[in-house]
């Protein structure tokens, strides 16, 4: 359990220093952003497939120690 949590804190310092260069983590191409009028709705399509693909690599990772 110790193992995963530093290695939790390890990934959310890293995606902080990312969004503080400007790295666009969210708002990137595929996903939809759609406003008519007073309604606004915002889905991270591509930003939750890359987030998946790396929280199963970080899964498998720790899985074999």
């Amino acid at each position: 359990m110790g193992r995963v949590l530093i290695v939790l804190g390890v990934v959310l310092v890293a995606v902080g220093l990312l969004m503080s260069l400007g790295v666009p983590i969210g708002r990137l191409p595929g996903d939809f952003a759609v406003r008519r009028g007073n309604v606004s709705f915002y889905f991270p399509l591509t930003t939750s497939i890359i987030a998946s693909i790396l929280l199963t690599l970080l899964m498998l990772f720790l899985n074999k120690r």
